[in-house]
């Protein structure tokens, strides 16, 4: 197995961002469509400027854009970098995914020898 790839930092900025609950499920609001900070203030119990502070982390960590249109400022979800995000976990599936074959064949091998015990 190779050596899991250490992150970059707009990885390390990804995770980071995703930590937050707050910031996934703003995240998952966008997913349906662009929303200005009023709209995703509605579901949470927390302020508007509060909610700005979130948008910035997910802006610096690529994870959404803002637009300037009139005197609102829409944000519109911005996936690809969380594209990286899958890509070095699924490296952990990977390593994860052997270890429990490996343990398969182990727990086959004792069916098969407890098998042949009782026989």
């Amino acid at each position: 197995m190779e050596p899991i790839s250490q992150p970059s930092q707009p990885l390390d900025a990804v995770f980071a961002a995703l930590a937050d609950p707050t910031r996934r499920a703003i995240l998952s609001r966008l997913t349906r469509g662009e929303a200005s900070v009023s709209e995703l203030v509605e579901p949470f119990a927390i302020s508007q400027p509060a909610i700005s502070k979130h948008l910035k982390v997910l802006e610096r960590a690529g994870l959404i854009e803002r637009d300037v249109d009139r005197q609102r400022r829409p944000a519109r979800l911005k996936a690809d970098p969380m594209a990286a995000a899958v890509t070095w976990l699924e490296e952990f599936r990977r390593f994860w995914q052997g270890n429990f074959d490996q343990l398969d064949d182990v727990l086959q091998d004792l069916k098969r020898e407890e098998g042949i015990r009782h026989e």
